[in-house]
């Protein structure tokens, strides 16, 4: 039996309403580095708390994880608050 873990695609909220997309394997982990804009938070994200996590998808592989982020970060503010309220499914993106 493997140990794998899930990839999980996130997208944050910050403070004045611009919106960040990443991957990574702990997604409570990495919200928690981001929220404290400690050494290991984005520097996008650095002096932009408190955050808001507006959506989040688990993907099985790492490749599947990326290459839905790079659809995402591609999307309009609109169209990111449609996926983060349901409207929008990943799987309808073209990736």
């Amino acid at each position: 039996m493997t140990d794998e873990k899930s990839w999980h695609l996130y997208i944050l909220r910050c403070r004045e309403g611009e919106m960040y997309t990443g991957i990574t394997l702990d997604l409570e982990r990495r919200f928690e580095e981001h929220q404290s804009n400690g050494p290991k938070c984005a520097k996008y994200l650095r002096g932009k708390q408190p955050l808001t996590m507006i959506y989040h998808h688990e993907f099985s592989d790492k490749s599947s994880a990326l290459k839905a982020e790079i659809k995402v970060k591609k999307l309009t503010s609109e169209q990111k608050k449609l996926l983060a309220c349901g409207h929008l499914v990943i799987h309808e993106i073209d990736y």
